[in-house]
């Protein structure tokens, strides 16, 4: 007995150190993950990146690997559904803000809001104006869409930016979203042109696709840290198990849901089965 109990030690030992060593080289891997969809809506084709969850994070120097890998795939725009940043004190926005404009300078890009922008542009006395910097910092640049939309005629695509409030962050339990909440918040749903919407947390799938969204861009579950094939993302940041919206591609009746796992973690930097996500999209009129 006491050496099959030795056994699993070091057997779980093995797997422990496996485990980290593999997180490790998982973190500095850029993975593409590529989605075709279609739509009547669309006046002509329309490729884009979606970047989600870089959370300060670097490939190279100025992050100038993962803007080679940007312009690789040759995008006609980048589309960033949240937490550029880590919204904690003693932090900086400098590395998104770097990325932001670099990319600004090359594409059109629209960004939205995740929680960690959120959290900073509302307790300032906690940090200070991270927010105003990252904000300020770039938009010249880029386009901020905080419960705003932009058209875009040659296509024939509306990019709305969900701001959704601190209550929808919460951990262990996902509170019920009214209706009316994103129709008071954003503008008026266009219907006749393919609608996008930035909406940094996948958790509300469901009601973006209420509200009317053709496709909703998302992030947040950061892949659930560990992809277990067969089983899914193991557990989400608000602290929920095998989150039913973890990455991939997503349908609700005539809504689509594309989610990210990110290219950044902000605080327990680990992955398995679930390499740092570049998205690609296209987006191909029937």
């Amino acid at each position: 007995m006491k050496y099959v109990l030795i056994f699993f030690v070091i057997l779980i030992c093995i797997f422990v150190i496996f485990v980290f060593v593999e997180s490790y080289r998982e973190n500095r891997i850029i993975s593409v993950s590529r989605y075709v969809l279609e739509s009547e809506k669309l006046t002509q084709d329309i490729t884009a990146v979606m970047i989600a969850d870089l959370h300060n994070s670097e490939y190279g120097k100025d992050n100038q690997e993962l803007i080679e890998k940007i312009d690789a795939l040759k995008p006609d725009m980048i589309l960033v559904a949240g937490d550029s940043i880590i919204g904690k004190e003693g932090y900086t926005c400098d590395i998104a803000i770097k990325l932001l404009n670099k990319l600004g300078e090359k594409y059109r890009v629209y960004v939205g809001k995740g929680n960690h922008e959120l959290r900073c542009a509302m307790y300032t006395e906690q940090y200070g104006d991270m927010w105003e910097q990252l904000y300020n910092g770039t938009k010249d640049k880029v386009k901020w869409l905080i419960n705003d939309a932009v058209y875009l005629d040659e296509n024939n695509i509306t990019i709305y930016g969900f701001d959704m409030e601190r209550q929808y962050y919460r951990r262990f339990k996902k509170l019920p979203m009214e209706d009316s909440c994103m129709r008071d918040a954003l503008p008026k749903l266009n219907r006749s042109s393919y609608s996008i919407l930035l909406a940094h947390n996948p958790d509300y799938f469901e009601e973006y696709s209420i509200w009317g969204a053709d496709l909703s861009l998302s992030g947040h579950i950061h892949g659930g840290m560990i992809i277990f094939p067969g089983l899914g993302g193991f557990v989400s940041p608000m602290i929920r198990f095998f989150p039913k919206y973890y990455k991939g591609i997503y349908k609700n009746g005539n809504s689509r849901m594309i989610v990210s796992a990110g290219l950044g973690i902000h605080t327990f930097k680990f992955r398995v089965n679930n390499k740092p996500d570049l998205v690609y999209i296209t987006l191909n009129r029937v």
